[in-house]
């Protein structure tokens, strides 16, 4: 009996340990998306496999016929993409994703010229896109079956700044929402200020415009990306033109500045060209890309109070050209970046205790990438 016991308990073992390496496996497959521009012969939005143990990328499959869909987000149960299409005629086009293929349901304008950025709210209800030529924000309802509305709320922008050949008019350049998915950011480029508008889904307009706050930056500065603390307390703001990241708190949808820090060096003399920003997973760095002259990625540590530690700052250049975006994977182990000037997708190895960035040699190659989703 004590002998049928232990041979009982090693096949046991045996199983955890086979069930164990399983799900190890599993767990070393993520899946990306990239979106491009299409002008160069790209085919569209393209589907890898990305191992988490390696930093390696196989293509799985891509589009066949959708016009530069620039920036991407997906759905929470991963079934479902949407995409802007960045053209005079802005439209958004709604995928299903299975067995990682993508397949086209459904098209929608979003009644602004340049759409170049597009989010899911978090209850998953609504669609909000930021219409860059246009200056406006578009949004669409989102049915339980993935496929979404004509544009219901429409806003535009009005105003201008002082930088005249990027300023002229409004540019909405993104779609935010704070992690409690109380409020919908949207900084304009164009006039410097990123408006703080309250969601709500209990209305046919989502977006209460009479309770709109603004984040007004320094004239010239160009706002373009956010990024949020965990907690929702610390707001990070990217300006494009003035190549700085402006440091808020954030209670209750009212922000107030605590600190800005540039994103180059000292000497350097160049038109800044800042594009994207993120927080590592654990939140203890922060991350930002430098276009133009600079190519490179900046990073800082976050300390406790949310500034940022200016002694820590460091510059990895990027290996191409024009990061125009760039994702961490949710382990933090990896950093890639979109070099779309230069068709390619460099992998990088991040170190979590020092934030630093490592070259692997792993590079994915594809035509003019902008938008880069793991998952």
């Amino acid at each position: 009996m004590l002998i049928k016991t232990n041979f009982t308990h090693s096949i046991l073992g045996l199983f955890v340990f086979v069930m164990l390496l399983q799900i190890n496996g599993i767990a070393q497959n993520a899946n990306l998306l990239v979106g491009t521009y299409t002008q160069k012969g790209s085919k569209g939005i393209y589907v890898f496999s990305f191992d988490t143990a390696s930093g390696k990328a196989v293509e799985l499959s891509h589009t066949d016929s959708c016009t530069s869909p620039s920036f991407l987000t997906i759905s929470k149960d991963k079934q479902f993409v949407y995409a802007v299409n960045e053209t005079s005629r802005g439209m958004v086009s709604a995928f299903s994703l299975k067995n990682n293929k993508l397949t086209l349901l459904q098209q929608k304008e979003t009644k602004g010229a340049d759409p170049c950025y597009i989010t899911i709210s978090p209850d998953q209800h609504n669609l909000f896109v930021a219409n860059y030529s246009g200056g406006s924000i578009t949004q669409f309802h989102r049915f339980a079956d993935g496929l979404i509305s004509n544009a219901q709320q429409f806003i535009q922008h009005s105003g201008k700044s002082i930088n005249a050949a990027r300023q002229e008019k409004a540019h909405v350049h993104g779609t935010f929402f704070s992690p409690n998915g109380q409020h919908l950011l949207t900084p304009d480029l164009g006039m410097d200020q990123v408006s703080v508008y309250p969601y709500s889904n209990n209305t046919s307009l989502p977006l209460d415009l009479s309770k709109t706050k603004s984040i007004v930056s320094n004239p010239g500065s160009g706002p373009r990306h956010i990024a949020f603390s965990k907690n929702g307390h610390y707001l990070y703001i990217i300006e494009e033109l003035s190549g700085s990241i402006s440091v808020y708190s954030f209670t209750k949808g009212q922000a107030t500045f605590i600190q800005k820090v540039i994103t180059h060096t000292a000497s350097f003399k160049g038109a800044p060209g800042s594009a994207d920003i993120h927080l590592s997973p654990d939140g203890l760095f922060l991350y930002a890309s430098n276009r133009g002259e600079e190519n490179n990625i900046a990073k800082f540590a976050v300390l406790s109070n949310g500034k940022l530690n200016e002694s820590t700052f460091s510059l990895y250049p990027t290996l191409g050209n024009k990061p125009r975006n760039f994702t961490i994977s949710d382990d933090g182990n990896w950093l890639l970046v979109a070099n779309q000037d230069s068709d390619n997708i460099v992998v990088f190895k991040r170190n979590k205790v020092s934030g630093d960035l490592s070259n692997t040699g792993n590079t994915i190659k594809v035509s003019m990438p902008v938008c880069l989703v793991l998952f």
